[in-house]
């Protein structure tokens, strides 16, 4: 009947159908059924606990070899890769000057300052982004835009605008970690599904009930992480802020060791940072482990 029939675009030709996943991608040849793969190569499938350790072990075991029989053998010359036992000797005379952990608690100091004033902003707007469709189309284009733009060319401006103390330093790990955390925060929070918004409202519950009993305890554990994946960010901005005009710091520390080929400073300074950080890293993953026992 007329009256049923589909109606077609002027011209009379229907429209084109966007290619299929077979078409782009071609099919699957035919094969008989094999067996699953061994532990070790499976798709996303927990190790056991003996394995992983191991394989945890040799990432850090076999690097450390090749660089101590690249210093044993000489083949690389000691100003260029010192020997570990060099780098331990020159860690353990910065730590008994005391410079060396002066330096690092000013470094840290900035970091939690600078990356906690950032993680203050960013949650919240992350989650007003996750949660609301009018403020992620009015924040997304323009964070989306910012974290583009290097954060280290932001130094002169911000020495022009706040002189040459801590301040310039601050805002440098601050411009260039907040707009990755609020973008995180937010793919985090729209990570809820829409079921549990929706038999939230079926069972009576309010708007703000919603976004703090369901959405924020379901989200918490990527905002976590996302604060996490984005802190060792925050470690590579202060060592350029650092580099400076500074008086004390890791970053300072290294600069002055550069300038006199004290390549064993250099090392047991990135050894240093390195120990930190994976140190927070770990007390993040704790963190967000324990909080998100309830997420699938």
């Amino acid at each position: 009947m007329a009256g049923l029939a589909k109606a077609r675009p002027a011209g009379g030709v229907a429209p084109e159908r966007p290619p299929t996943a077979r078409q782009l991608f071609g099919a699957l040849p035919r094969r008989r059924p094999s067996g699953p793969p061994g532990t070790l190569l499976a798709l996303r499938t927990p190790l056991p606990g003996r394995i992983r350790t191991l394989l945890v072990l040799a990432s850090v075991a076999v690097p450390l070899l090749v660089w101590l029989v690249l210093g044993a053998s000489g083949a690389v010359e000691p100003r260029f890769l010192p020997a570990p036992g060099a780098v331990w000797t020159a860690g353990v005379e910065m730590a008994r000057s005391g410079e060396l952990v002066t330096d690092a608690w000013a470094t840290v100091r900035r970091i939690l300052y600078g990356y906690g004033l950032g993680v203050a902003v960013a949650v919240p707007l992350g989650v007003a982004m996750g949660s609301f469709t009018a403020a992620r189309s009015a924040l997304e284009p323009v964070s989306g835009l910012l974290r583009y733009l290097p954060a280290a060319a932001f130094t002169p401006l911000l020495l022009i605008w706040l002189g040459i103390g801590e301040s310039p330093k601050i805002a440098l790990i601050f411009i260039g970690t907040v707009f990755f955390n609020m973008l995180m925060v937010a793919d985090a929070v729209r990570q809820v599904p829409l079921e549990l918004v929706n038999v939230s409202y079926t069972l009576g519950a309010r708007r703000g009930e919603v976004l703090g009993k369901v959405i924020l305890p379901y989200a918490l554990p990527g905002i976590v992480d996302a604060v996490r994946v984005n802190f060792a960010a925050a470690w590579g901005l202060v060592v350029v802020a650092e580099l400076v005009n500074s008086q004390e710091g890791l970053g300072k520390r290294i600069l002055l060791a550069q300038r006199f080929t004290q390549t064993d400073k250099i090392f047991a300074i990135l050894v240093v940072i390195g120990l930190i950080g994976v140190t927070a890293d770990v007390a993040l993953r704790i963190t967000r482990d324990r909080i998100g026992r309830w997420v699938p």
